[in-house]
C-alpha cells in the first residue's frame, strides 16, 4: 500500500511514477547511442574522402557527382521512412537501418571509380537517411513524453559521435588503409547497433500527449494547410544550416590540406574542432531554448555560423580556419534540432520526414554543390555559400517569429 500511496502522490503532483521514469531514462539512453552511432560512422567517412578521392582518381567535380549518391539515396528514403515509422514503429526502423549504416560504410573503399563510388554511396546514403528520420521521430515523442525541450542532447551525442569518429580517423589515416579503417568502423557499429537496439527495443514508444490547444489534425494523421507551410519553414531553416555542417564534413579537411597546406592528421582535426564545437552548443542547447526562447536562439546561431564561415573559408592560416570552423559550428549548434523538432510536434513522423527531407537535402546536396563551384572558382570562394545560406536561416527565423506555433519551456 505505501508504494500505491506514492504513485498516487506522484500522479497527483503531475509527476511519473518510477518505473515510468527509468523506462524512459532507457529509451533516453539508447536514442542517444544512436545518435552518436551515427555521428561516429558518418565521420569516420568523411574523413577519409582525401584518400577515396585518390584511390578513385577523381576530379572535385567527379567526386562532387559521386557524392550526390548520398544525397539521392537519402532523399530517395526519407518520406518512406517517415511512412514505414508511422506503420512499424520508429523503434524497430532505427535499428534497421543503424545495422545497414555499419555495412554500408565498408563499400567506399572498394570501389576504383567516380562511378562506383557514387554507386555505392546510394546504399550508405538511404541508411543514412533512414536512421536519422526514425531516431529523430523516436526522440520527438520521448521529448513530449519528457516534456522538456531536450531535443539539443540527442544531437549533442551525434556531435560527440562526429567528434570521436573524426579524431580517431585523425589518428588512423597515417597508419591504417582507408579500407582497414572503415572495416572497423563497420565492426564497431554492428555491436553498438545490436546493444543499443536491444535497449530500444524493449520499450515501445511512449505515447505524445496533445498540446494545449491544438486541433484535432495536429494530433491525428492529417496536417492543415498552415502546418504544412510551417513544416516547410522549419525545412528550409534546417536546410539552410545543414548545407554548412555537410560542406565542413566532406570539404573541411580538403581545404584544409588544399589551400593551407595542413597535413592528413591535422586537416582531419579541423572537422574535430567543428564538431567539439557544436556538441558544446547542443550540450547547452536546453538551457539556451528554456531561458530564450526559440527565436532568439535561431537567428543568433544563424548571425555567428554566417560569421565564423567568413573566417574560416579566407582564413590565412589553418589555426585562424580552426577558429572559423568552432564559431560556425557554435552557431549552428541548436539551429536543426529545434526546426526537426518543431516539425515533429506539428506532425510527427511524417513532419520529422518532411523536415529532414529539407535539412538532410541540405547537408547532403551541399557538398556536391561545393565541389562544382570549387571548379568553377576555387574551394575557399564555394564554402562562402556556407556563409550565406546560415544569414538566411537567421532572416527566415526573424520574419516567422510570429507565425503563431505554440512553444513550451
Amino acid at each position: 500500500m505505501p508504494t500505491l500511496n506514492k504513485i498516487r502522490t506522484a500522479i497527483l503532483r503531475g509527476q511519473r511514477p518510477v518505473s515510468d521514469t527509468l523506462a524512459l531514462s532507457r529509451l533516453r539512453t539508447a536514442l542517444t547511442l544512436f545518435f552518436a552511432l551515427d555521428g561516429f560512422l558518418f565521420a569516420g567517412w568523411v574523413v577519409r574522402i582525401p584518400a577515396i578521392k585518390e584511390q578513385t582518381g577523381a576530379s572535385a567535380g567527379g567526386l562532387g557527382m559521386a557524392l550526390l549518391g548520398v544525397s539521392a539515396g537519402a532523399v530517395a528514403t526519407m518520406m518512406v521512412t517517415g511512412r514505414l515509422c508511422q506503420r512499424f514503429g520508429s523503434h524497430p526502423i532505427t535499428v534497421a537501418a543503424a545495422f545497414l549504416m555499419s555495412l554500408g560504410i565498408a563499400l567506399p573503399p572498394l570501389t576504383h571509380s567516380a562511378l562506383a563510388l557514387g554507386l555505392v554511396l546510394l546504399v550508405f546514403g538511404a541508411a543514412y537517411g533512414g536512421i536519422n528520420v526514425a531516431m529523430n521521430s523516436a526522440a520527438v515523442d520521448l521529448v513530449a513524453a519528457l516534456r522538456r525541450p531536450v531535443m539539443p542532447g540527442f544531437h549533442a551525442a551525434f556531435s560527440v559521435g562526429g567528434m570521436l569518429g573524426a579524431g580517431l580517423g585523425g589518428l588512423l589515416a597515417g597508419h591504417l588503409s582507408a579500407t582497414r579503417h572503415l572495416l572497423l568502423l563497420t565492426a564497431i557499429g554492428l555491436v553498438v547497433a545490436a546493444a543499443a537496439g536491444r535497449a530500444l527495443l524493449a520499450h515501445p514508444a511512449p505515447g505524445r500527449a496533445p498540446r494545449t490547444g491544438a486541433a484535432p489534425e495536429t494530433t491525428g494523421g492529417r496536417t492543415t494547410g498552415r502546418e504544412r507551410r510551417l513544416i516547410a519553414v522549419f525545412g528550409v531553416i534546417a536546410l539552410c544550416t545543414a548545407y554548412g555542417e555537410g560542406a565542413l564534413a566532406d570539404w573541411g579537411a580538403l581545404h584544409l590540406e588544399q589551400d593551407l597546406s595542413a597535413r592528413p592528421g591535422l586537416a582531419a582535426v579541423g572537422y574535430s574542432a567543428f564538431a567539439l564545437a557544436m556538441t558544446v552548443g547542443r550540450l547547452s542547447g536546453t538551457a539556451l531554448l528554456e531561458r530564450l526562447g526559440q527565436t532568439r536562439v535561431l537567428v543568433a546561431g544563424g548571425a555567428t555560423a554566417a560569421l565564423g564561415m567568413l573566417i574560416g573559408s579566407l582564413a590565412p592560416t589553418v589555426w585562424v580556419a580552426f577558429a572559423g570552423f568552432a564559431v560556425t559550428g557554435l552557431g549552428l549548434a541548436n539551429i536543426f534540432p529545434v526546426a526537426i523538432g518543431r516539425a515533429g510536434e506539428l506532425a510527427g513522423p511524417a513532419g520529422v520526414a518532411a523536415a529532414s527531407t529539407f535539412g538532410y537535402g541540405g547537408m547532403l546536396l551541399g557538398p556536391p554543390a561545393i565541389g562544382f563551384l570549387a571548379d568553377w572558382f576555387s574551394l575557399p570562394v564555394a564554402l562562402t555559400t556556407v556563409a550565406a545560406l546560415s544569414a538566411m536561416a537567421a532572416l527566415i527565423a526573424y520574419a516567422t517569429r510570429r507565425a503563431g506555433v505554440p512553444t513550451r519551456g
